[in-house]
């Protein structure tokens, strides 16, 4: 791996968005230099351990990545970095590389579980160059979320007009305003219905690093 160090980018974890037409989870990393992004499906409670860290939230009771970085932590290995590898198939592959008194060794890792830990460690999270030649979107783009690759190993949607992902908490937002405006008697009109509707706060973005 350490030969492949000038062809890999830092990359920020950028968010944890639902994608709206599918209604999956779609993890955004943003290039640290050149802003290009990195969109990569993730499973629903992947998302949740990566979305719960970048909030600072503290679950009761240690999840899996919680964890596994205990049990690194006892035996004394140290993650040095996550590296966004390869893809093939449309599937992302991530290393883990870790380092244990000098000896250092690299395990295959699905993004997600990778990017879960290295927010939780606080450590570096770089993507091949080749990868992101192949797969990174620029901001601005109206083509964003639909053929991103899987993390899970299943095929990519087919191509169809493009809708940029949704964050998670405006949804929650947009639905608890419709849920109250149908709760309120008939009575009221369709014009009052809709600037409830509006003006529904909106929470705080939960899925983004404070």
């Amino acid at each position: 791996m350490d030969a492949d160090r000038g062809r890999e980018i830092e990359m920020i974890v950028e968010s944890v968005r639902v994608h709206m037409p599918t209604g999956r989870h779609v993890l955004v990393l943003r290039e640290m230099d050149r802003g290009r992004l990195l969109m990569i499906w993730v499973g629903p409670w992947e998302a949740s351990a990566i979305a719960m860290k970048l909030q600072g939230l503290t679950p009761e009771r240690p999840l899996t990545h919680d964890l596994f970085v205990t049990v690194l932590g006892t035996l004394g290995a140290r993650v040095e970095r996550i590296v966004i590898t390869d893809l093939a198939d449309e599937t992302f592959h991530a290393r883990i590389l870790l380092n244990r008194s000098g000896d250092r060794s690299d395990v295959d890792a699905r993004p997600s579980d990778a990017i879960a830990l290295a927010v939780r460690l606080g450590i570096p999270v770089y993507a091949s160059s080749e990868v992101l030649d192949r797969a990174a979107t620029t901001p601005g783009e109206d083509e964003e979320a639909d053929d991103t690759a899987e993390d899970d190993g299943s095929s990519p949607p087919r191509r169809r007009p493009r809708s940029k992902p949704e964050p998670v908490s405006r949804r929650r937002a947009r639905c608890g305003a419709s849920a109250r405006a149908h709760s309120r008697p008939s009575s009221r009109s369709a014009a009052d219905t809709s600037a409830r509707t509006r003006s529904a706060p909106r929470s705080q973005a939960w899925w983004r690093p404070r």
